[in-house]
């Protein structure tokens, strides 16, 4: 096993820190306050290869292994998570589906321009009924000539206010249960397609999340991806990789977090001496750093076997599982270091703080990553 970083990433991960230090973490207030990632630094991030992660060379993408992929969501993690999201988002679970599925037609399509960053992309699985069981769908597709027609609703969908490309899931034969779920490729522009309404969440400020709505949305017959009633694997699928990658996002998040606790039990003074140098506060930064170096071995070895085309589900499972969790202790604990400022909007831990939660719920609950991992052991 071997986690070593080449000369060429470690040069791509060093531009990638100081792009997410500079031009994202720099700007975590301004953030907070419009709710928006300003669209210069989208812009520029596209312009660094930032959309193109997943995407193949051949299709102007870096076409990275998920090993690299995953440090490099280390990095990003570790400015304002609402960022990250949106990169996250549309590297993982996005565009994976069309690299892996995809036709060439579809591939020549779609890739270039969601590589570069003029098109955005995003996946609309879940629904108001159907959330941890993705088979329980309701969202139809009828095919009518060489025409295929969505009805249904999708929510809390990531990107949905600047995606062009949704990836959508919709039951093609109901008497097949799962095995009756086919994927669509989705442009914004597609007639009967409508976002009805933005879902105001508790963190990740500048990502969005949106309710989606298919009325008798036409789509053309060619823009059904992979083989019809594949679309539940494929999901499945996408979604190990999306994992290992939040995995990824939330170890650069606890490294941040760590640092930023370090500089202020370091400055902050009680009874005459800084925090830092009570034994307390010194266990408090010796399990968070414990913790977090092995979620960060947990989430690399998952990356790892996944590159080398190993079966690999419980260890995505596990390494989101404990990513998600510790990062939602580590954070606690750097609230508490920080005291009251902890609390308060102008200290950075506190978005840290809100964004951490929806780690344990997005891109499958930690109580189905329990139920992937028992699975796997009993080999049910």
């Amino acid at each position: 096993m071997d986690f070593s970083v080449p000369s060429d990433w470690e040069d791509l991960l060093r531009t990638v820190r100081a792009f997410a230090m500079e031009r994202v973490d720099s700007i975590w207030k301004r953030i907070e306050e419009e709710d928006e990632i300003p669209a210069d630094v989208l812009k520029a991030a596209g312009e660094l290869g930032l959309f193109g992660l997943t995407v193949p060379e051949q299709y102007g993408g870096l076409g990275l292994p998920l090993l690299a992929r995953t440090l490099v969501y280390r990095e990003l993690g570790r400015a304002h998570n609402g960022f990250v999201s949106i990169i996250g988002s549309h590297c993982g679970i996005g565009v994976t589906s069309i690299v892996a599925m995809g036709t060439e037609e579809q591939k020549r399509r779609f890739l270039p321009k969601l590589a570069s960053g003029e098109w955005i992309s995003s996946f609309a699985l879940t629904e108001p009924r159907a959330g941890s069981d993705a088979s329980a769908i309701a969202t139809t597709a009828v095919r009518k000539g060489d025409r295929w027609i969505l009805s249904g609703t999708k929510h809390f969908i990531t990107n949905a206010k600047i995606a062009q490309v949704f990836t959508v899931f919709a039951v093609t034969d109901k008497s097949k249960g799962s095995h009756g779920i086919s994927a669509f490729i989705v442009p914004r522009d597609s007639k009967g397609f409508s976002i009805s309404r933005f879902q105001p969440v508790m963190g990740l400020r500048g990502s969005h999340v949106a309710e989606l709505v298919f009325e008798d949305c036409e789509i053309p017959a060619e823009n059904l991806l992979g083989e019809e009633g594949q679309g539940y694997s494929t999901a499945l699928r996408t979604l190990t990789q999306g994992r290992v990658g939040i995995a990824g996002r939330c170890v650069g998040a606890m490294e941040r977090c760590i640092e930023l606790s370090i500089d202020y039990a370091k400055q902050r003074k009680q009874f005459g001496q800084p925090i830092a140098e009570f034994q307390l506060i010194q266990a408090y930064l010796a399990e968070m750093a414990a913790e977090a170096a092995a979620a960060r071995i947990l989430t690399l070895e998952a990356a790892w076997l996944i590159d080398q085309g190993k079966p690999a589900r419980r260890e995505a499972a596990a390494a989101k599982l404990i990513a998600t969790e510790t990062y939602g202790r580590v954070v606690d604990k750097a609230v508490q270091i920080h005291g009251g400022m902890g609390y308060c909007a102008d200290t950075q831990v506190e978005h840290f703080y809100r964004d951490a939660r929806i780690t344990r719920i997005y891109e499958g609950t930690s109580e189905i990553q329990k139920l992937i991992i028992a699975r796997d052991l009993l080999g049910a």
